[in-house]
């Protein structure tokens, strides 16, 4: 079950919301004046979800690999990490 929460409930019930996630792997979305701000899910979803997108993306790799040349992959890889960082530093 997903519930959706605002900050101020969170930290009056943080340890209930812990108990959910933990106990009956509920989830709750954070919210902060109206918008989704975060998630809190159990460890276990959060991992299956790290480990299908690596999975999606060496096979999209592989896919493509046979069409790369080193320098391309390399500049690609170098596009990616900038694009990352990029987002990273918007956000914060």
């Amino acid at each position: 079950m997903t519930e959706t929460v605002s900050t101020l409930e969170v930290r009056k019930r943080l340890g209930d919301i812990l108990d959910r996630v933990a106990l009956r792997h509920d989830q709750f979305i954070i919210e902060r004046k109206g918008r989704p701000l975060a998630a809190v899910v159990p460890v276990a979803k959060l991992e299956r979800l790290e480990r299908v997108a690596r999975t999606q993306l060496i096979n999209a790799m592989k896919d493509r690999s046979g069409n790369l040349s080193q320098k391309e992959a390399d500049r690609l890889a170098d596009e990616a990490k900038h694009r990352t960082r990029s987002r990273k530093r918007r956000k914060a």
